[in-house]
């Protein structure tokens, strides 16, 4: 199984990591690949200089590479996926979105705390 994490669950995991699910655990336990998606190191970046969120960012680059998690790049494929996934009034986040499309291109199992997501497949799986 190769998985892709999102944002929270990595914030979660690499700062506090009792807030990351047991279902969540046990999938990256299990994984034969962890994915961290650069979308999430940029999402996260945008969020830091906007101080809606205090983070290392050099240190946790550096943690998602001791945990030995790969990252994943942004690839033009991933970008034209994101212009075919369906609309969802009330999720339009786009972090979010070319997670799933990523998750989608790959194929990855993009594991998500986030219920919204779930309606875009089975790629998707809720923890």
């Amino acid at each position: 199984m190769r998985l892709l994490l999102d944002t929270h669950l990595l914030l979660w995991w690499l700062g506090w990591p009792e807030r990351v699910p047991m279902a969540a655990r046990q999938a990256v336990a299990a994984a034969e690949h962890v994915h961290v998606s650069h979308a999430s190191l940029w999402e996260m970046a945008i969020k830091r200089s906007l101080g809606k969120l205090a983070v290392d960012l050099p240190a946790l680059h550096r943690q998602v590479e001791a945990d030995s998690f790969q990252w994943l790049p942004i690839s033009a494929g991933h970008l034209l996926a994101v212009a075919e996934l369906p609309q969802h009034e009330d999720h339009r986040d786009p972090f979010d979105r070319l997670l799933v499309a990523q998750a989608l291109t790959e194929p990855l199992l993009l594991l998500s705390a986030d219920s919204k997501l779930a309606r875009y497949g089975a790629m998707v799986r809720l923890v």
